[in-house]
C-alpha cells in the first residue's frame, strides 16, 4: 500500500495552485493542518544549498472506519517516503523514493507526546521512525541517513490520494495485461484506461498484479501514475477554471499535514519558481537497494550507489545541464560521432585468455567496427589506453566513453583505425547507456523516469 509517491504530485499541485490564488476563496481552501518540528534537536545538520529546496513527502497508512483499530495497534506510519528536491535555478524536480522496509540505524529521537522516542543506533525499519517520534523523528531519520538538508515535510493519507485523482477527472493509464487482484479490490481490462480515484488507489496498492509481486514493482506503477496526474494538472483545464482549481486545491489540502514552518507564502514562492518547469525535467528514481542481510524480506541500501545518489541530490548536482541548441553552421561543421564511425583493433594486455574476443563481441553489439584482436605489440601500457591517429580524437573519445577507465593518446603514424590496449591495472567492463553504466549524471545510471511520458505503451 505504498502511497508516498502521491504526495509529490499533490504538493506540486498545491504549489502551482497557490501561485494562482487570485480569489480570496482559494486562501480559505488552504487551511492545512500542521505539526511542530524541532530541527534544533536534530544535531549537526547538512548544509543548505542556494536555489535548492528539499521536501520530505510522506504517504501514511492511516485508516478510518472499520480499520481504525489498526492505527491504535500499530501507530500511523508512512508506507513510502519521497525526498523531492526542487532546483529553482535550473528549473527541475527530482523525486527520490525510499522504500518503507529499509533496515537502517535510527538517530536519537526524544519522546514526542505518546510516542516513546528511540536511542541512536537502534536497528529498525525506516518507516517505524514515525511510531517512535512522529514526523519530527521521521524527518530527522531521513536527513541523517541521506545527508540531504530537509527544508520542509508534508504528509497525506489514502483518502487524499483518491480525492486528488477524482478532482482531476481521472488519469489515463496503459494497462498492458488484464488485472484481477481481489486483495486490492481491483479488476481492469488490458489497454488504455481512464482510472477514477478508487481504481487508481487499487492499482497503487496492488502487489499481485506486478511482474514480481514486490513493493519495488509497485513503486514503478506509482511513478507512472505521478506522471499521469502531473500531465493532467499541467495540460488540462484545471488551472484555467476557478471551479476545478478550487476543487483540486481542496482535494490536496483536506488530507494533508505539513511542518509548522511551511506557510502558504513559502508555498507560493516555490510555486512561482516551479510553474515553468518542463515535465521532462521532473524526474523520479528509487534509491538502489539489495536484500537486507538480516532479513531477505527487507531491503538495505546498495552501496556505493545509494550514497552517490544522495550526495548528488544534497549538493544540487543531480540534474544534468540543459543542452543548448547548436547553431546550424556548427551542426554542419561537427556532426556527432556514432559507434559505427569508429574502427578499432582490440589488443588484450590483461593476461586473461579469451578476454579480447569477449570484448570484441561486446563492442560489436554496441555498434562499433572491430577490425581484429590480438596481443599488444609496440605499445604495452599497464593502464587501458585508446591510441588514435591525427584527426581521430573524437572517435577515440566515443570509444573511451563506454570503457570503465581509459586514457587517450595520439600516435602520429597511426591511420584511421584506433588501437585499444586493455591494461592489466584498470580493465573493467564495457557499459552502454541502456545497461546502467554509460549514461551521465546520477539519474542516468539508476533508470530514472520523467513525468513527460508514460514508460509503458499500449500501441
Amino acid at each position: 500500500m505504498s502511497l508516498g509517491q502521491w504526495v509529490a504530485c499533490g504538493v506540486t499541485g498545491v504549489l502551482i495552485a497557490t501561485s494562482l490564488t487570485a480569489y480570496a476563496g482559494y486562501r480559505d481552501a488552504l487551511s492545512i493542518a500542521t505539526e511542530e518540528i524541532n530541527t534544533d534537536a536534530w544535531g549537526d545538520r547538512p548544509s543548505q544549498v542556494d536555489g535548492i529546496h528539499n521536501i520530505l513527502l510522506l504517504g501514511t497508512d492511516e485508516r478510518a472506519g472499520d480499520d481504525a483499530s489498526y492505527n491504535e495497534l500499530n501507530g500511523i506510519r508512512p508506507d513510502v517516503l519521497v525526498v523531492v528536491s526542487i532546483d529553482v535555478d535550473r528549473g527541475g524536480v527530482t523525486m527520490v523514493n525510499m522504500p518503507r522496509d529499509l533496515i537502517i540505524e535510527m538517530p536519537d529521537c526524544a519522546p514526542n507526546g505518546e510516542a516513546p522516542g528511540v536511542s541512536a543506533g537502534t536497528v529498525d525499519q525506516l518507516n517505524h521512525a514515525m511510531t517512535y517520534g512522529g514526523m519530527d523523528c521521521q524527518g530527522n531519520t531521513v536527513e541523517t541517513l541521506t545527508g540531504i538538508h530537509l527544508d520542509h515535510m508534508v504528509m497525506v493519507d489514502f483518502a487524499g490520494f483518491q480525492n486528488i485523482v477524482d478532482s482531476v477527472g481521472g488519469i489515463e493509464m496503459c494497462v498492458p495485461e488484464p488485472i484481477d487482484d481481489p486483495k486490492a479490490h481491483l479488476r481492469l481490462d488490458a489497454g488504455m484506461q481512464t482510472l477514477n480515484g478508487e481504481q487508481a488507489l487499487g492499482l497503487a496498492r496492488s502487489r499481485d498484479s506486478t511482474e514480481q509481486g514486490s513493493d519495488l514493482n509497485r513503486i514503478e506503477n506509482q511513478q507512472r501514475m505521478i506522471g499521469a496526474i502531473l500531465r493532467e494538472v499541467t495540460g488540462g483545464d484545471i488551472l484555467s477554471s476557478p471551479t476545478t482549481l478550487y476543487d483540486f486545491i481542496g482535494s490536496v489540502t483536506d488530507s494533508m499535514v505539513t511542518d509548522d514552518g511551511l506557510t502558504t507564502d513559502k508555498m507560493a514562492e516555490l510555486a512561482i519558481a516551479m510553474r515553468q518547469v518542463d515535465l521532462g525535467r521532473m524526474n523520479m528514481v528509487t534509491v538502489p537497494v539489495v536484500d537486507a542481510p538480516s532479513d531477505p524480506n527487507k531491503v538495505a541500501f546498495q552501496q556505493p550507489a545509494a550514497d552517490e545518489l544522495f550526495a548528488s541530490v544534497a549538493s544540487g548536482e543531480v540534474l544534468e545541464e540543459e543542452e543548448e541548441e547548436a547553431a546550424p553552421e556548427e551542426e554542419a561543421e561537427e556532426a556527432p560521432v556514432e559507434p559505427g564511425d569508429v574502427s578499432v583493433r582490440v589488443l588484450n594486455g590483461t593476461g586473461v585468455d579469451g578476454l579480447g574476443s569477449q570484448v570484441e563481441q561486446r563492442l560489436l553489439e554496441g555498434g562499433f567496427v572491430v577490425t581484429g584482436t590480438g596481443n599488444p605489440g609496440a605499445r604495452q601500457p599497464t593502464a587501458t589506453t585508446v591510441y588514435h591517429g591525427p584527426g581521430r580524437a573524437a572517435q577515440a573519445e566515443e570509444l573511451a566513453s563506454v570503457l570503465t577507465a581509459a586514457q587517450i593518446e595520439e600516435v602520429p603514424d597511426l591511420g584511421t583505425e584506433l588501437e585499444l590496449v586493455m591494461g592489466a591495472d584498470d580493465w573493467g567492463p564495457i557499459t552502454f547507456g541502456g545497461d546502467g553504466g554509460g549514461g551521465s549524471g546520477a539519474l542516468a545510471e539508476l533508470e530514472g523516469t520523467s513525468a513527460a511520458d508514460d514508460t509503458v505503451s499500449c500501441e
